[in-house]
């Protein structure tokens, strides 16, 4: 019957939720399997869309069926600050991918504070603040007494993974929700931030490196702590507006002096007899690396800052390392995730916990799960075992 019953819905929505995704009349039409002409006749009232195509609609845009039949589109959420590069580069031209990755943790942030309430519950409330005029190395600082987490603990850590759930875990017990981001590449995107308190959002790409994603989430709390969210690509030397480019360089001093304290890594052995800037060795700079779970460029960039190595050689190491993390990626396949494992790693613990107690409370349907953690329900007893200890712990 779907299959000639017209949808006879308001074709300002049909347009208005395509154009969110970022898909022009081509693209669109190709996913949904018809001619361009058609989709268009649709959208400006010409023609309807049979409830089955309106359903295919619905699916290749990423919204409810029922937001079809809404007399105008509904509030949209404000659009990102964008600190990856000037317009006409990258800057305002996110995919469809990125689109939605944004729009899911919006989304996602604000089922976080509406189940607060329906729990009865109140929120964390993320309270340190700071000003681009603040010195970044007591800020680093800052942060590591906040997190709790010590010198002797970040250098037990066995693991890339180990470390970056460790301060994932540390960063969600302050209040802040950390996602990660799934099918968008990073070359688009390393992470990006909300800012809004209470239950500001950390997003890092989920396709980096752990060590980098630890970089990244370190990066954005520094955006929240100045109340500056928006999508970071966390490279200094990209074409900006002057007061962007000073943001992003300072958000990048304070997450190396947070992942990488001063005076910690002065007093290392090898460090210590090194007085003025000199040439490292490559078996030097990743003993430091493994020491602190950070990336080969962070303690580079830490050994600049602190007068430990030249300009130049930052520079020639930084592009050896660019060069072959590019050459890894092209060659790098993705291994299989079991879906539960998946829907926790991307949404984070905090948010999942939030989503299974209220389901268990009777506050929101089994459906209502099922949507806010983008799994089906057949595999909600893992995730419950999962989130309460008796599985193994989440890789990633």
């Amino acid at each position: 019957m779907s299959d000639r019953v017209e949808a006879i819905v308001n074709p300002e929505l049909l347009r208005w939720a395509r154009e969110s995704l970022g898909l022009d009349i081509e693209a669109a039409a190709k996913k949904v399997n018809v001619k361009p002409a058609q989709l268009q006749s649709w959208e400006r009232d010409e023609k309807r869309p049979t409830i089955k195509q309106l359903r295919k609609l619905a699916n290749v845009y990423k919204r409810p069926l029922a937001v079809f039949y809404l007399p105008a589109p509904p509030r949209t959420f404000d659009a990102l600050r964008d600190f990856r590069r000037l317009p006409g580069e990258v800057a305002g031209k996110e995919s469809p991918g990125l689109r939605l990755q944004v729009r899911r943790a919006q989304n996602r942030r604000q089922l976080a504070l509406d189940l607060y309430e329906l729990l009865e519950g109140t929120p964390p409330n993320f309270e340190v603040s700071a000003t681009i005029s603040s010195n970044p190395e007591r800020l680093g600082n800052q942060i590591r007494s906040l997190l709790g987490i010590s010198y002797p603990e970040q250098t037990s850590w066995q693991y890339d993974y180990e470390a970056f759930n460790r301060w994932r875990s540390a960063l969600e017990e302050k209040g802040v929700l950390v996602f990660q981001l799934t099918d968008v590449a990073v070359g688009e995107i390393r992470g990006f931030s909300i800012s809004e308190i209470p239950l500001p959002v950390i997003a890092v790409n989920i396709k980096d490196s752990p060590r980098s994603r630890i970089f990244t989430m370190a990066h954005e709390l520094a955006h929240i702590i100045l109340r500056q969210g928006g999508l970071c690509d966390l490279e200094e030397e990209q074409s900006r507006l002057p007061d962007e480019q000073r943001i992003e360089i300072f958000c990048n001093h304070v997450a190396g002096a947070a992942l990488v304290p001063q005076e910690t890594l002065l007093s290392e052995d090898i460090v210590q007899p090194r007085r003025e800037p000199t040439s490292w060795l490559d078996d030097e700079i990743e003993t430091l690396a493994r020491k602190y779970r950070a990336s080969r460029e962070t303690v580079l960039r830490r050994l600049l800052i602190l007068g430990r190595t030249t300009e130049e050689f930052y520079r020639r190491k930084r592009e050896e390392y660019r060069q072959e993390y590019e050459s890894l990626a092209a060659q790098e396949t993705e291994g299989f995730v079991p879906p539960y494992r998946m829907a926790i790693s991307s949404a984070g613990r905090m948010f999942a916990r939030l989503v299974l107690e209220g389901y268990n409370r009777e506050r929101i349907t089994a459906s209502d799960l099922s949507d806010y953690l983008n799994i089906r329900l057949k595999h909600l007893p893992r995730i419950q075992r999962e989130l309460l200890g008796a599985g193994g712990a989440v890789r990633g």
